[in-house]
């Protein structure tokens, strides 16, 4: 819930202790409802394309670029969660199964013995390059030819705003642990 509730409640002066929740107004409200709507679409866009053309989820898409643009197509498993905001025991899940396609292979960290890396193979390499260039055409549909040059740069700018703001110094995240 963020809006205030429509009953009439006794309310504490504004700025006290006891003040309360800082409800959304109606046009924040609206802006709230519109950005999930926006980014469950846009989510759900990406899903069926890559779904459809690739044979994978978004997420696991985002895994192999962040492996591609790695140094020598391979990452601590760690660093791989860190990066794409998930779990390890997450990451642990997709990689088997990207490892099951031949696009991805596990290697054992040669500075720390508990360690794994993951490696993008020629294989995953392949299949992101088949698969990158629907996958732009459908991210420049969905949003970059619906906002005109201005609201693209407002755009970048906010997310890098809200971005900034949420990324808690020593907060216990979820890809942390």
């Amino acid at each position: 819930m963020t809006k205030r509730p429509e009953e009439d409640v006794a309310r504490p002066e504004e700025g006290t202790a006891a003040a309360g929740p800082r409800w959304l107004s109606d046009a924040e409200q609206d802006v709230w409802r519109a950005y999930l709507h926006a980014t469950t679409l846009l989510e759900d866009h990406l899903d069926r394309q890559l779904q459809r053309d690739a044979g994978m989820p978004h997420v696991y898409y985002g895994l192999l670029v962040t492996l591609s643009e790695a140094p020598r197509r391979r990452l601590r498993m760690t660093d791989l969660a860190r990066h794409a905001k998930i779990t390890r025991s997450r990451l642990s899940h997709a990689v088997a199964r990207l490892e099951k396609n031949g696009w991805v292979r596990r290697e054992d960290c040669p500075s720390d013995k508990r360690g794994q890396l993951a490696v993008l193979t020629d294989e995953g390499f392949e299949m992101l390059q088949r698969s990158a260039p629907g996958h732009v055409a459908a991210v420049r549909a969905a949003l970059f030819d619906r906002l005109s040059p201005e609201q693209v740069a407002q755009f970048g700018e906010m997310c890098r705003t809200i971005a900034t703001g949420l990324q808690p110094a020593g907060a216990d995240l979820p890809w942390l642990r």
